[in-house]
């Protein structure tokens, strides 16, 4: 039996083109990056030129781009590595509960966030504030408004949901917290002018340029895995601190991912009370894998060469193939769903945004009613399709990222998430509507 894979939200298949880039450094380059010989300084190259790729089409310095083994290490280390930084630099002691810094995430992220955060506020570590979300998935701005406060450390919004498409207006949100920062800057240009010393919680950064001084903090972090085939990734564009990217997401290996750290213009820092400080490190986080000093001090291990050179070469196919790729995967969405709702009896609901500017052009998340079991019946037919994310379809419980829409969770259960990718044709679209058809009218009842 032919199988046909519409689970690309997922994971996707390693392009050849990819594959051929990373069969170097299997056994003709197999040196270790860290070594001083001829070996270590090919495979060392191999890593600086995949790092210099892409950090040019994320616009950043290559320094800034920190690779790791998935997405949600490098989601782990923003999280954590913030907080660590806070309380080393800072000398900081939780004393009480509000006390606490402050964190900002979506009710809707992915598992590598939400569950890092839960863990974080379990512990004791930080205040974790948990956005609402509309009915299309898209974040509160009213409420992060409401929720920045001056204990706020970092807002952590993915750029594009892995279940439903959502995509958040990231620039808007970096607006929001560039605006709060300069209304924390007027309160001390207040006080200083009226001989006061204000209580701010978080020390600032102080720069040569008085004109171009902002605080630190809230930093800004972005899960942007399911986002890099399709959008505009420019960290300058987006204004973000850290972004998350996963080489599995874009036609790359697995086992590699990274994060973009921005780092520090200057790297002397001040306290409200005058006592200045000197950040050791050029980055607003600590690392939480030590040893040997890699990826800036920020990632100890040797470096994963070929999967390193793998993701480079899938980062820089999906850059150029983006535009292209998207025009062509909107036209198949649109005609998936218009082909679906001609079916007789096909009573549907698409889950989340309207297709459009709003939504990911490659997912449809869609409930049928009185439809159970479809993943299955789709599988034992040749039809791959997913329930929602991939890190905990297995544990078979409602979508939170539904629910947070509001949804009942027997509607959260039993709809199911279809994700078109490269391989995608309308030959094969046309196929699946045809189970579809058949599972409506009962032809396929297991």
């Amino acid at each position: 039996m032919k199988r046909y894979y519409f689970d690309y939200a997922a994971t996707t298949p390693v392009d050849k083109r990819v594959v051929k880039a990373m069969q170097p450094y299997y056994s003709e380059i197999f040196g270790n990056p860290g070594s001083l010989h001829k070996f270590g300084q090919e495979a060392s190259a191999a890593v600086f030129k995949a790092r210099n790729k892409i950090s040019k089409l994320i616009n950043c310095d290559y320094r800034e781009i920190i690779f790791t083994g998935s997405a949600t290490e490098a989601n782990n280390l923003a999280l954590r590595g913030t907080l660590k930084a806070l309380i080393s630099n800072y000398k900081f002691q939780i004393t009480k509960t509000d006390n606490r810094p402050r964190i900002i995430i979506s009710a809707i992220e992915h598992e590598s966030v939400l569950e890092t955060c839960r863990d974080l506020e379990k512990t004791g570590l930080a205040e974790i504030i948990y956005l609402p979300v509309s009915k299309e998935g898209i974040v509160d701005l009213k409420k992060l408004k409401e929720f920045l406060n001056e204990r706020t450390v970092l807002v952590s919004i993915m750029y594009a949901n892995n279940e439903m498409g959502a995509i958040q207006p990231i620039s808007e949100i970096a607006n929001i917290i560039h605006d709060f920062k300069n209304s924390k800057l007027e309160t001390i240009a207040r006080h200083s002018r009226e001989g006061g010393n204000p209580e701010i919680w978080i020390p600032h950064q102080v720069r040569n340029d008085r004109s171009d001084f902002e605080t630190v903090y809230p930093l800004f972090h972005c899960d942007a895995a399911q986002a890099f085939n399709y959008l505009n990734c420019d960290v300058k564009d987006l204004g973000v601190d850290l972004l998350t990217l996963s080489s599995q997401k874009i036609y790359g290996p697995k086992g590699v991912g990274l994060l973009y750290a921005r780092r520090i213009m200057n790297q002397e820092l001040r306290i409200v009370n005058g006592e200045r400080i000197i950040h050791n490190s050029p980055f607003f986080i600590h690392p939480l894998i030590t040893g040997g000093g890699q990826e800036e001090g920020l990632r100890s291990g040797t470096e994963n060469v070929a999967g390193v050179a793998g993701m480079a070469e899938a980062t820089q196919i999906s850059f150029d193939s983006r535009k292209k790729e998207s025009q062509r995967l909107f036209k198949l969405q649109g005609y998936f769903l218009n082909k679906l709702k001609s079916i007789k009896n096909s009573k549907f609901i698409l889950n989340g945004p309207k297709i459009g500017e709003a939504r990911l052009p490659n997912n449809i998340n869609i409930y049928f009613k009185n439809k159970k079991d479809l993943i299955f019946k789709l599988d034992f037919v040749g039809f791959a399709v997913s329930g929602g994310s991939a890190c905990s379809a297995r544990m078979a419980k409602p979508s939170h990222v539904l629910r947070a829409m509001g949804c009942s969770d027997l509607k959260a259960s039993e709809s199911i998430r279809i994700s078109f990718g490269r391989q995608t044709t309308k030959q094969e679209i046309d196929k699946l509507l045809v189970v579809f058809k058949n599972i409506i009218n009962g032809i396929i009842k297991k």
